[in-house]
Formats: structure tokens, sequence, C-alpha cells
């Protein structure tokens, strides 16, 4: 058992920790999405690395394991007061590049991995629909065999990166009732006619993730832009939340030391009463609770990323780091907020922090259905029907 990253992983995680302060330190005024400007940080993130980072070497990755790209996640998440970009970065990673090394064949990841690593493009995964959530499995997105094409047909919402995306990895129903094996995931380019892109959202936190609904109508697509096979959607879904439930997380274990750090030297700058107020045992005591929060979640998170590694198929360490991480997230925001005082709720990283918190507890599957599935997995209670997130 080593609490310890080698050398090659703290030199890489603290090469990015400089990248991030350097080159990401000024987020976008208000959460606006000037297009251009998110494609230059994002394409100055691909020449760092970060955007390929768990995609083998050899279709233009850096051929990280579950572990280093967690601790890189995390060093982005600290360098980059904008945790929405390093959000996006993630989502584009592990939900959708991902799925494209895991289960594309070599013709497709030829085609679209190494400009997908570089930086060059950009993608999103669209699964979420308006009346389809937490049960996957109630797609009404259709995908018909023609020929040697199949037609889409359908809405997706929620979908980060939406708007900037060049290709998405787009989920619908090939056998509609089919369950688990009713579904079939697609690479789709966003140029393709029927695809449509809708408005960015104005979104309570992660402002600097460009989210948005794509709908498909009568979007055709070749029949070699099946991802897996068909019916095996639900399986490239699966996969890509292990990844996404595990390392995209390791951004907030970030952007939470970054504000625990601050918050620190706050309490022991700002007087009170003639005195620092980090002297107080009510300040100093909700400050320890904001370590063991966020000690305690780390270490949740990188167990998670050491079975990833190793191939484990558990499930359940997965659901435990996102259920930690993302309530420490919140605790930890608002934590820094009230030691702020009035200070903490005009703009800055505190208040910022509980904004980009808030979603973490939605994304990637609730936290109600993480404890579901990990109840499940415990023995407690009967099967259900459905996939859930």
């Amino acid at each position: 058992m080593n609490f310890a990253f080698d050398d090659d992983t703290e030199d890489m995680r603290e090469a990015v920790e400089r990248f991030a302060r350097r080159d990401l330190a000024d987020p976008p005024p208000d959460g606006a999405l000037d297009p251009a400007e998110f494609r230059r940080r994002w394409q100055l993130a691909g020449k760092q690395g970060v955007v390929g980072s768990v995609v083998p070497e050899r279709y233009g990755g850096s051929g990280l394991d579950a572990v280093t790209a967690a601790a890189v996640m995390e060093a982005l998440g600290y360098g980059c007061p904008d945790t929405g970009f390093a959000f996006s970065v993630a989502a584009h990673l592990f939900a959708a590049v991902m799925p494209i090394a895991e289960f594309g064949t070599e013709e497709q990841k030829r085609r679209w991995l190494p400009a997908l690593c570089s930086g060059e493009r950009i993608a999103a995964h669209g699964i979420t629909e308006p009346d389809a959530g937490s049960d996957t499995l109630a797609l009404r997105t259709r995908a018909v065999r023609d020929g040697d094409s199949y037609v889409l047909d359908g809405a997706k919402a929620f979908t980060t990166n939406a708007p900037v995306a060049d290709v998405f990895v787009v989920q619908a129903a090939t056998a509609p009732g089919g369950g688990f094996f009713g579904l079939t995931a697609f690479v789709v380019e966003a140029d393709t006619p029927g695809l449509s892109v809708g408005p960015p959202y104005d979104k309570v936190g992660l402002r600097g993730s460009p989210t948005a609904d794509v709908r498909l109508d009568g979007c055709v697509v070749p029949a070699n832009a099946v991802l897996g096979a068909e019916g095996a959607g639900a399986s490239v879904f699966a996969g890509s939340m292990k990844w996404e439930r595990t390392c995209l997380f390791a951004a907030y274990l970030g952007a939470m030391r970054r504000v625990l750090e601050s918050t620190v030297a706050y309490a022991g700058q700002r007087e009170q009463f003639g005195v620092p107020i980090g002297g107080f045992q009510a300040v100093s005591h909700r400050v320890v609770d904001m370590t063991l929060a966020v000690e305690s979640a780390r270490l949740l998170l990188y167990r998670a990323a050491w079975g990833l590694a190793r191939g484990s198929e558990d499930e359940v360490a997965p659901a435990l780091a996102k259920l930690a991480v993302s309530e420490a997230a919140v605790r930890v925001g608002l934590d820094a907020v009230q030691l702020r005082g009035a200070l903490g709720v005009l703009s800055g990283e505190a208040e910022t922090l509980l904004r980009d918190a808030l979603p973490s507890r939605i994304f990637s599957g609730t936290n109600e259905i993480q404890k579901n599935n990990i109840a499940r997995a415990l023995g407690l209670g009967g099967s259900r029907r459905g996939t859930r997130r």
C-alpha cells in the first residue's frame, strides 16, 4: 500500500499545475462563451497532453493509467480557477474519447483519436434526454437501419461541449424495449446534416463548460459509425461511466485543495476582536472538518483509480468516490463561504466552488442513484428495470 505518487507522476502533476496557472488563469467573464477563445485554451491543453492523457500513445495519447490520469486532472483543477473548463476536458476525455479508444474499430481509432488527443477536435457525449436521465434504457432517440446507413431521430439534453464539439458519441435505441441490448452508440460528426445544436445553457455553476441541447432530425450516418456493435451501447456507456466517476471528479479535488489553502490563509490574516479568526475554535474546527472531507474523498477516489488501472470490474469503488467527492465539494464550498462572511457571497473562488459543486451531485448519475447501485451491490433490495446512471 503506497500513498505517494512515483517521480514521473509527481513531475507530470507539477507540470500541469504550472501550465494551468500560467495559461488558464483567466476564466471568461461571467462564463460567457467565446468559441474562439475556448478553442485556443483547448489547443493549449492539447499540447500539454491533457485532453488525450489516457489514450494509447500509438493513437496520439499519453497512455497514462487511471491513477496518473486522476493526478493530472487534480492538478488541472488546482491550477485552473475555471472548473468548468476542467470539467469540459474531463467529459471530452472520459465520456467520449475513451469509448472510442476502448470499443472502436482500428479504423475508427486511427480516424478520430489523433485529432481528439492533440486538441484539434473536441468531443461530446449525447445520452441524457428530456425524459431519460437516470433511466437510460428509456431513451426515445431512435436509430433505424436503412441499407448501409442508420437514420437517427431524437433529442439530447444537457450535452457537455455540444456548442463547440466537432464529434459526438450518441446513444440511440436500435431495438426499443430491448433492455440492455437495445441501445447502440454512434460516432457522429457535428456537421452531419440533420444534427443541430441549441444555444448554450445559462447554468448556476460550471459556467466555463459550454452545454446545450442536441437535435437529430433524419440524421443519416454510415453503418461504420457504430461504436462497438449494434446493441452494445449500454456496455459502451457503462465503460465510460467507470472512467468518468473516478477520474473526472479528481478535478474537484484540485479545486477544493486550492480553496482550502486560501481559506486557511484568510483565517490566519482576518482579525476580529484583535486576533486572527483562525484562533477561534468555531473557525479552526470548521477548517479541520473541511480538511477531513477533502482528504477522505481523495483516498476513496484514488482507491477507485487504483482498481480501474488494474482492470477491476468493481462498480462500488467508483460510485463511492463520486459520492464522497461531490458531497465534499458542496460542503467545502459552503464552509469556505461561511468563513469569509459577507466577502464569501461576493464574486470569488469560494462562491465559485460552491456553484460549481452543486451540479456534481447530479451529473454522472445522481448521488441517489449511486446509493441505489451500491446498495444493490451489497445485496440489498431486488433487481430493478433499466440501467441507471
